[in-house]
């Protein structure tokens, strides 16, 4: 172990990188999940000041939203998983899970709507997918 708070594992025939360690996984993706969210309401506020000079048509607004969401994943996924740092993939895809199943129930319980079930599952496997591979791309990455 070094002094930095990182472990290196040794594996014939592939590099080593370095892994976190000390602080737990649930921890690392409730952390994730919080930046996720935090990038979500900021977007979200500075967009309806915005909405005031530009008045964009709905469908502006839905394609405001899907990126939003790529993005505030993205957000998560980094700081959940880090670059550099192992099962990018795995903990990416919670991330994205764990919003979206968030932002799915938050919707329900405020709209009052019931959207059908397919939309609600799109949108749990748009975080999937989208967390994922932001992970994995974060795992890919050198950490210096």
């Amino acid at each position: 172990m070094t002094t930095t708070g990182t472990a290196r594992r040794s594996v014939p025939g592939k590099p080593s990188r370095p892994r976190r360690t000390g602080v737990p996984l649930w921890l690392r993706l409730l952390k994730g999940l919080g930046a996720a969210l935090l990038v979500t309401i900021a977007g979200v506020a500075v967009f309806a000041l915005l909405m005031q000079w530009i008045r964009p048509t709905e469908t502006a607004v839905r394609i405001f939203n899907q990126v939003l969401k790529l993005v505030s994943i993205g957000a998560g996924v980094y700081v959940a998983v880090g670059r550099g740092q192992e099962g990018g993939l795995l903990k990416g895809a919670a991330v994205g899970a764990l919003y979206m199943a968030l932002g799915v129930a938050v919707y329900a319980m405020l709209s009052g709507q019931d959207a059908p079930a397919t939309a609600y599952l799109a949108d749990l496997g748009m975080g999937v997918a989208g967390g994922g591979i932001v992970g994995m791309l974060l795992s890919n990455i050198s950490p210096k």
